[in-house]
């Protein structure tokens, strides 16, 4: 009986997420604007008592909205920050068009993720800032840290970066093809588009969690009853709807140094003939936490930078739970990343 009086619920809950308007609407945690430009707004998120030690700064990847700190109330790395008395900032970049096909890696390391980290900094009468970066997001950190040894920056958090691309096996086939066409063809691609427009980011990560987009029909049979399941999965699509492209330039650097070339596990990155940045210059603390379920960065791509960050104050590795996005915002994240987040903090 308590499964048929149930069953109008489940209904609703399958019709709502797969056809219908959707379980709840997104609803991001309060913030407010401390500054905006060109492809930098800074916020500041809301909390109604003091806060405790530094503030902290979250640095999204590329081609991600700011989502991916706040999916939603249980999945809001943001959400935790606040309830365990910190207060945490922003930088969105928003997003980007041909116009922007010439942005290169180096305005995010020498203008975008300085200013933000200036700013924070200014809010706190110059406090040092405590940064969490996601995937790529933790790699412009560290470069931006090594770039600039004047920055008030604390300690860096780098979840899921991708430091040594050689232990992803998804990028394997696109390693061998650059080896015959020294990655020409991608060259072109991003020339002639002026980046990666956004559908093709929004299906590559629905590729890259292949097994996650076949799994969905059981999913929502499985979890037909249980409308919190379906609400964390409706937020994770939700998110991937809306990841915004990559600027051209930006996207080449990525693609020839990081995966082709893999020069980050080397500990040091070309970005121009005459601008190279070295790990080895970053000395704050850094925490490195990966996951052996993400297929996007798995854990060893991440522990390489136990190795590459000589002169680090402090540089520790933590594994934990979740795939690429699950391990920033799931219920796997609240058991063991934000946890360990903290607890680096504190010390």
């Amino acid at each position: 009986m308590g499964i048929v009086a149930a069953l109008p619920r489940a209904v609703r809950n399958v019709w709502s997420v797969s056809v219908g308007g959707g379980l709840e609407s997104y609803r991001p945690a309060p913030s407010t604007t401390v500054y905006k430009g060109a492809h930098r707004h800074v916020k500041r998120y809301d909390r109604t008592t003091p806060a405790k030690g530094n503030p902290v700064l979250l640095v999204p990847p590329l081609a991600v909205t700011t989502a991916c700190f706040d999916l939603r109330p249980g999945q809001s790395l943001v959400r935790y920050l606040l309830e365990q008395g910190r207060q945490p900032y922003v930088v969105d970049y928003g997003e980007f068009g041909y116009a922007d096909r010439d942005l290169g890696l180096e305005d995010w390391t020498d203008d975008i993720v300085p200013e933000a980290i200036s700013r924070v900094s200014e809010e706190h009468d110059g406090r040092g800032v405590d940064i969490i970066g996601w995937s790529l997001g933790g790699v412009l950190a560290l470069l931006t840290a090594a770039s600039h040894a004047d920055l008030p920056i604390a300690s860096i958090t780098c979840l899921a970066a991708p430091i040594d691309q050689a232990r992803t096996a998804f990028l394997i086939p696109l390693r061998l093809v650059a080896k015959v066409t020294g990655g020409r063809e991608m060259a072109l691609a991003t020339k002639v588009m002026g980046g990666i427009p956004q559908e093709f980011v929004r299906l590559g990560f629905r590729i890259q969690a292949l097994d996650r987009e076949l799994a969905k029909p059981m999913f929502l049979a499985r979890n037909a009853f249980d409308t919190e399941a379906l609400a964390r999965m409706e937020a994770t699509d939700r998110f991937m709807a809306t990841m915004p492209g990559y600027p051209g330039r930006t996207y080449w650097q990525i693609y020839r140094s990081l995966v082709l070339h893999n020069e980050l596990a080397s500990g040091s990155i070309r970005l121009r003939s005459d601008l190279v940045i070295e790990l080895s210059k970053v000395t704050c603390r850094v925490l490195l936490a990966g996951s052996r379920s993400d297929v996007v960065v798995p854990a060893a791509s991440v522990r390489r930078g136990l190795d590459v960050l000589p002169n680090a104050a402090e540089v520790e590795f933590v594994e934990v739970s979740g795939g690429h996005l699950g391990m920033v915002a799931s219920a796997a994240a609240a058991e063991t990343t934000w946890p360990a987040i903290e607890e680096f903090l504190s010390r």
